[in-house]
């Protein structure tokens, strides 16, 4: 099994096809192209803490320097962190992806 992805780690519904997401909307980090394969993730399945947007706790979070102090603390964030080791996309690099 391949690295998971925040909503699958998450369990939270809303990737596409999800079910949160059919009565809502998918999440931002789950559609976002431009970080795809970044992390080792789909979209930005791996680098969901640069992605405005997202979820925490079940409310939407803003953009990066709003939820950051959030992020953080996730145990996913901390997992891609673990795993990516010496790998890791640095945030900045990510935020320029963004930026592209």
């Amino acid at each position: 099994m391949g690295k998971l992805n925040c909503w699958e780690f998450k369990k939270c519904g809303f990737e596409p096809g999800g079910e949160k997401a059919k009565k809502f909307k998918a999440c931002p980090a789950a559609l976002e192209m431009r970080l795809h394969g970044s992390n080792s993730g789909h979209c930005a399945g791996r680098s969901c803490w640069v992605v405005s947007g997202t979820l925490f706790d079940g409310q939407v979070q803003g953009n990066f320097a709003t939820k950051m102090g959030n992020c953080i603390k996730c145990d996913f964030f901390n997992l891609v962190v673990r795993e990516e080791s010496d790998k890791l996309v640095k945030m900045t690099e990510l935020i320029n992806k963004l930026k592209e």
